[in-house]
């Protein structure tokens, strides 16, 4: 694990937009092209990166914009975690668990040459997997303190739940006490 170089498993040819590219725009190539986000350029550098995360919250903080106003660099993070491909994965898995990232631009003298990420990592060496555990661990339990941390749901620790039956943590939903899995299906 320690040759494999990122550029052995990266994505040479990732989803871009340029980043004068409307936000508006760059949401339909994202669901055109079935990714959840794009690495924005200017020529051959990389110049941003914007999620559907970013989008959203376009949406709700913005919302009396139109879309189709708001550039794509404009919402873009400033700074930008990458990765050489002369690095190694076990580095860029590093990196990864650090900044609690699941893809890292590949950039080489300034240039964009590829995207790697968590998938790209498992597909090409899937035993590795054990390793990534504690990050998708720690993922999963930030995901679960939100989802707590909501006001409109009373949390209750232990109970049947009145949709499916089976004992779980319960929520109040609507009046009902229910698990997360039926929560979820609402």
């Amino acid at each position: 694990m320690k040759n494999i170089l990122v550029a052995d498993v990266m994505t040479r040819e990732p989803v871009t937009a340029r980043s004068d590219e409307t936000l508006f725009n760059c949401a339909k190539k994202m669901v055109r092209r079935k990714v959840g986000s794009l690495l924005l350029i200017d020529g051959k550098k990389l110049a941003g990166f914007i999620s559907q995360k970013d989008i959203l919250w376009a949406l709700i903080k913005k919302s009396n914009i139109d879309l189709s106003k708001i550039k794509a660099i404009d919402i873009s993070p400033k700074k930008i975690a990458v990765i050489k491909p002369t690095a190694t994965v076990q580095e860029a898995i590093g990196k990864m668990q650090k900044f609690q990232f699941e893809r890292l631009p590949v950039v080489d003298n300034g240039n964009l040459v590829g995207m790697v990420t968590v998938k790209d990592v498992l597909s090409f060496h899937p035993n590795i997997y054990p390793e990534l555990e504690e990050f998708i661990q720690i993922r999963e339990e930030q995901e679960k303190l939100k989802r707590i941390k909501k006001k409109d749901l009373a949390v209750i620790e232990d109970g049947i739940c009145e949709e499916c039956g089976k004992r779980a943590s319960l929520y109040r939903v609507h009046g009902m006490l229910i698990c997360d899995s039926c929560r979820s299906s609402i």
